[in-house]
């Protein structure tokens, strides 16, 4: 009997010694990063949001505008790998004006500004800020857009819809294909490769810059619809994004361009998905804030082919409203820049990251 027992005593320091190195090299479940809160300096309640853009990881630039005394006054916030801070040092700061979209020309930021109703675009380099004038004042400035060797204005004045266009050296207005009566978004990958969004006599459509003239691409887009913004990848791929509206009942849908033909889809988010904030993540999915059904957390939308998942910000203590407005790709992460509206006190300012 003692020997049975020593022979399966045996057996069983035997079997220990061949499991126990097996689980000990079993890895570690795999932790999908989530997103983190980042501060931001607070402003001036109310304040919106206008843009936000980022170089990599360690550069990004937030634009908006809040409420002061003497009226809407432009806000501007920099993104340094660590931590958000607030920039005063451009012209105009300290004066009546707005801040719209910010773009990165070479090594430069191009930033939109709206001074006291005058516009211009702020450039800031290595030796610091200075500031481009528009040709002419215009009554409405819908969008911008930069890239090397060209910038675009688009907006409207009292004779109607103006293109305006600078080449490096000077101004000039562009024609617009006939029947386009104004145009309310335009983005560009190179100074030859340019596109806008447009209200066209017949509806909204989707026009072209070639380097020669505005041609109109002849989208499909969906019938009773409007565009909310179009983007265009370094390799030439153009989506948009807008709404579809059915009995006054709206639905989000996506368009894309491969070059030779377009593809329409409608991914599953909420029909009052309003698509300005799409960017293309790291991940080459699109990514899209949408409608949080959490007073105090963030939603965001990741529209990969025809499957849509959703991923939440960070709690936040007291938080009844959380609206990021703006995301951008930061490196191998995402960024995002909006308000919070905390129980008890007006929205200030938020900015979370994934990743990172």
């Amino acid at each position: 009997m003692n020997g049975l027992r020593a022979v399966v005593v045996c057996l069983l320091v035997v079997c220990a010694a061949v499991v126990s190195p097996v689980t000990a090299a079993q890895p570690a479940a795999a932790v999908r990063p989530g997103w983190s809160a980042l501060a931001v300096p607070p402003a001036t309640p109310p304040m919106a949001v206008s843009d936000l853009a980022a170089r990599g990881s360690r550069e990004a630039w937030a634009t908006g505008n809040e409420q002061t005394t003497d009226g809407m006054r432009p806000m501007l916030y920099r993104w340094d790998g660590t931590a958000w801070s607030r920039d005063t040092t451009f012209p105009g700061a300290d004066e009546p004006g707005r801040l719209g979209k910010v773009q990165f020309v070479g090594d430069e930021v191009w930033i939109f500004h709206n001074r006291g109703g005058s516009g211009e675009i702020l450039r800031r380099s290595a030796q610091g800020w200075t500031a481009l004038p528009l040709p002419q004042d215009l009554w409405v400035y819908q969008d911008f857009a930069a890239v090397p060797g060209a910038a675009w204005v688009v907006g409207e004045d009292d004779t109607g819809l103006k293109l305006l266009h600078y080449d490096g050296s000077g101004w000039s207005e562009q024609p617009a294909p006939d029947g386009v009566l104004f145009v309310d978004g335009i983005t560009a990958r190179t100074a030859t490769d340019a596109w806008a969004s447009a209200l066209t006599s017949t509806g909204n459509a989707v026009l072209h810059w070639d380097g020669t003239a505005w041609r109109n691409a002849d989208a499909p887009l969906p019938p009773n619809s409007n565009v909310h913004t179009i983007l265009v990848n370094p390799s030439g791929r153009v989506t948009a994004g807008g709404s579809q509206y059915t009995d006054g009942v709206a639905r989000t849908y996506v368009i894309t361009f491969n070059g030779r033909t377009w593809q329409t889809t409608y991914p599953d988010v909420p029909g009052d998905t309003y698509t300005e904030g799409m960017v293309r993540g790291p991940d080459g999915a699109l990514w899209l804030p949408v409608r949080s059904d959490r007073a105090f957390q963030s939603k965001y939308a990741r529209i990969a082919g025809p499957r849509t998942t959703f991923s939440y910000g960070p709690e936040r203590t007291n938080a009844i409203d959380v609206k990021p407005r703006a995301l951008a790709r930061a490196g191998r992460s995402l960024m995002s820049f909006g308000t919070v509206e905390i129980y008890g006190s007006k929205a200030n300012l938020m900015s979370e990251r994934l990743g990172g």
